[in-house]
């Protein structure tokens, strides 16, 4: 969907207006076609024009993802994810949708971190809420790819390793595609240091029907969470299975 590729290259941009040649730069669209996706979105409200060629997001950054069809209502998101965070002892939750434009890609959309300072992730609340990540990377990126269809997975597992990624991000083409068989059969995906040095992870799958449109993600330090508790685990799946719908 270019409307969403749109939204998060502007996204990337910074606050406030963008020229249309820039943004039009930034999504390597030409400025025809990103012309007619801003305008086409600002009948929606989901972009805005303040000048002749200036536009901007019109709705708040953590609003972005739901825009999109088949993303679990909000309300419904912030309630699953806080009672996540309550019965595994203050852990990060959030939601991973699918980015429907970007179809090896996913991107936050919701979080529940309490308190927590998120420059610990080596990130900000603007920065989680902004950025699309690989689907190879992470327990939140394979719990969606795994159950991809094999032309998109077969994508995903020939792309390079991030730059970014963490000290346990599993390199080896053969491994990765054997934990995704792991995914299918246990029904969520565990992390270690994966994305991040010193984080640990859960992720289940959330699904629309029979299509996979987006993962519940626990993180823990990795000092207090060497192994995954099964109370977690449980915990982790019945936020996902809140948000999918039958």
């Amino acid at each position: 969907m270019r409307t969403f590729e749109v939204q998060v290259r502007l996204a990337e941009l910074g606050p406030g207006p963008h020229a249309l040649k820039e943004i039009s730069a930034h999504c390597a669209m030409d400025d025809a076609t990103v012309s007619r996706v801003l305008a086409a979105g600002i009948y929606k409200c989901i972009f805005r024009r303040t000048a002749r060629g200036m536009y901007e997001l019109a709705r708040p950054l953590s609003d972005l993802a739901y825009a999109l069809p088949h993303g679990p209502p909000r309300e419904d998101a912030t309630a699953a994810l806080q009672e996540l965070r309550a019965a595994t002892d203050g852990g990060l939750a959030l939601l991973y949708l699918k980015a429907p434009g970007l179809v090896t890609a996913r991107q936050c959309s919701e979080m529940a971190v309490g308190d927590s300072d998120l420059t610990e992730l080596g990130m900000s609340a603007r920065d989680v809420l902004a950025v699309t990540r690989s689907l190879r990377t992470g327990a939140s990126g394979r719990a969606i790819l795994a159950y991809l269809p094999p032309a998109l997975q077969t994508q995903v597992l020939d792309e390079p390793v991030p730059d970014e990624a963490g000290p346990g991000v599993i390199r080896d083409r053969d491994a990765l595609a054997a934990s995704l068989d792991t995914i299918r059969e246990d029904g969520f995906a565990l992390g270690h240091q994966e994305c991040m040095a010193g984080w640990n992870s859960i992720a289940a799958p959330v699904f629309d029907g029979d299509s996979i449109v987006a993962s519940v993600l626990l993180l823990r330090p990795a000092l207090q969470m060497q192994r995954a508790p099964a109370s977690y685990i449980r915990a982790t799946e019945k936020a996902a299975a809140a948000l999918s719908s039958a």
